[in-house]
């Protein structure tokens, strides 16, 4: 693909160029397996000598064409898709971590991510030090160790909306040898292209608004080529010296900047097996094509709201970092000036009874987990994501009691403005 192409083209061209009389959308290869006429072309595959399919779990070529897709999409080298975002994010780091190593990672991410860091991570031995996206430059070289082998954080981050400051936390982990690995879920590669601003590895949760329908769960991981692993060889030994499960290779010298998802896919998918379905795969690439114009109506739709709720008598704060009062107003211009995602967080005048009453009010918008997609849905963390804890340590977890998730969808915004109208009418306070 043309990498002069702006990204609305690269959404619908990227990844599949057919051939005279083949089909015009990428095909489902629905196919566990693939017939080759002799053992030695097979076997070339196996030893990485040549390119080509033999089993759906390492690569398919339907996989592989988004997975492509989304690699121009972000300017990367390299794609591979997953079964999940979570299972991106695992593999993004086991790529390059292993029992006794460490990573830094910013405390306001996704309660998944927080939980797969901190606790299950730490099962596998590797340990974690997290820091607000905040944090001083004193502060964030303070949490390196000899061990470390990577820093994480989210472009705008589940659900606090933080945004990272990409740069600079590039140029401090790259000091220190290691890559910078950012989740650019919320913001997507049309709003934010983290590797321009000096980041390493992208992972998606493709679950969200790359699907944008609420049809598939998915996860992509996209190298950018540009973090030189052989600089700093003692730190990735996975990657700068023999790999005894395929003969000895070495990745970095046989692969050059494709090693690193080389390595993902033949060694962790091999192994770990979390393989996308080539149907869901299908869908996923069918939805990349209309991706720039739902994320242009849910960032508008996001700001009318925020504006809307925010001058209403019965909230008392909006949280979107589309506000010119918002705290990550400024940091969001610079990296996402066409702004930044569809999802607010608001709290209510009268607490955890008003939230309710408001939700349960609601006609347009869906009480439901998910955000990021087509329609508008809501959640009410106190009742929902956080339910078992008492209004005083819903307060310590930085979440008030009156708190609301908003995730905005692509319906008429004077729809969405009136449904929510309509609803506040019903919120009484005491």
């Amino acid at each position: 693909m043309n990498h002069t192409y702006h990204v609305e083209t690269k959404c619908v061209h990227s990844g599949w160029n057919p051939e005279n009389g083949e089909a015009r959308q990428i095909p489902i290869y629905q196919s566990t397996t693939f017939k080759y006429n002799s053992t030695d072309e097979m076997g070339k595959l196996f030893d990485l000598e040549s390119n080509g399919y033999f089993y759906t779990r390492l690569q398919n070529p339907t996989n592989d064409a988004v997975a492509s897709r989304i690699a121009d999409l972000e300017g990367g080298v390299a794609a591979m898709l997953t079964s999940s975002g979570q299972a991106a994010i695992l593999f993004a780091i086991l790529n390059i971590c292993e029992a006794g190593d460490h990573m830094i990672c910013a405390s306001e991410i996704y309660g998944g991510t927080l939980n797969l860091a901190g606790v299950t991570l730490k099962k596998f031995g590797i340990n974690c030090t997290f820091l607000s996206v905040d944090c001083t430059d004193e502060e964030l070289l303070a949490a390196f160790r000899p061990n470390t082998k990577l820093v994480f954080g989210e472009s705008v981050s589940n659900p606090a909306l933080a945004v990272l400051d990409i740069e600079r936390f590039a140029h401090i982990a790259h000091e220190h040898g290691v890559p910078l690995i950012v989740d650019n879920t919320f913001a997507t590669p049309i709003n934010c292209q983290p590797f321009k601003w000096g980041a390493d590895i992208v992972v998606h949760s493709t679950t969200k608004y790359m699907d944008g329908h609420a049809t598939q769960v998915g996860g992509c991981i996209v190298d950018s080529g540009n973090f030189d692993w052989e600089a700093h060889s003692e730190k990735f030994p996975g990657l700068t010296t023999p790999d005894l499960s395929y003969h000895g290779i070495i990745y970095t010298k046989k692969f050059g900047k494709l090693a690193y998802i080389t390595k993902a896919t033949s060694q962790l998918m091999r192994d770990l097996g979390a393989t996308p379905s080539p149907f869901n795969t299908f869908l996923l690439g069918m939805s990349l094509e209309s991706l720039p114009l739902r994320i242009e109506r849910h960032c508008s739709n996001a700001l009318a709201i925020a504006n809307f709720l925010q001058n209403h008598d019965k909230v008392s704060y909006v949280n979107y970092p589309g506000l010119s009062g918002n705290k990550y107003y400024e940091r969001a211009k610079k990296y996402m000036p066409k702004g930044t995602c569809g999802v607010i967080s608001a709290e209510l005048k009268g607490g955890r009874e008003a939230a309710v009453q408001f939700l349960d009010h609601l006609q347009l918008a869906s009480i439901a987990t998910h955000v990021a997609d087509a329609k508008t849905c809501v959640l009410h963390p106190a009742s929902h994501t956080h339910r078992q804890l008492t209004d005083e340590q819903l307060v310590s977890a930085g979440i008030s009691p009156g708190l609301v998730r908003l995730s905005i969808g692509i319906e008429h915004v004077d729809d969405l403005i009136a449904d929510m109208e309509q609803a506040l009418s019903y919120v009484t306070l005491i």
